[in-house]
């Protein structure tokens, strides 16, 4: 016969299992097109589609935010905060991104592109804007991507993340 105090130590091992299971942390490395400067990215996730991002450019200049995995359900209200900081006066919004003109669309996302995007800010209130595409979609961030980030000067990182 099991002891409830068993059950209880083996059901809470389980909850817990799970719970790490869910959140998992990552980096990746880029460098700036013009001058070929490295960027060093850290990533934790918060779920299967969300989490925090950092990248830290070699000026010792750093942003952090949240990115977001796109996916066939994601509302559009979800990315409000991928919009902050980025005015008339760096461009309608993400404008000159191919994946995000100046009206996002209807209430609903509705397709699957195995997109990730970023909106991470600078302690003087700057904004860097990244957008990556992912190699395992299902995988999340830890399965591995490319993409790019544009820094508030208008230059543009390309970055990698390995698979874990």
């Amino acid at each position: 016969m099991i002891s409830k105090t068993w059950r209880t130590g083996c059901g809470l091992l389980a909850m817990t299992l799970a719970v790490a299971a869910c959140t998992t942390t990552g980096t990746g490395t880029g460098a700036t097109r013009d001058d070929n400067l490295p960027v060093n990215f850290s990533w934790k996730s918060d779920n299967a589609v969300s989490g925090t991002m950092t990248a830290n450019l070699s000026d010792g200049e750093s942003f952090t935010g949240k990115f977001f995995q796109i996916t066939s359900d994601t509302r559009i209200d979800r990315l409000g905060s991928l919009w902050s900081g980025w005015n008339y006066r760096n461009g309608p919004y993400w404008g000159a991104w191919p994946y995000w003109g100046y009206d996002a669309g209807p209430d609903f996302v509705t397709h699957y592109s195995g997109r990730v995007v970023a909106n991470l800010q600078g302690s003087d209130g700057a904004h860097m804007r990244c957008s990556f595409r992912l190699i395992d979609p299902s995988s999340g961030m830890s399965g591995g991507g490319a993409g790019r980030c544009q820094i508030p000067d208008g230059e543009t990182v390309d970055a990698t993340f390995p698979a874990a």
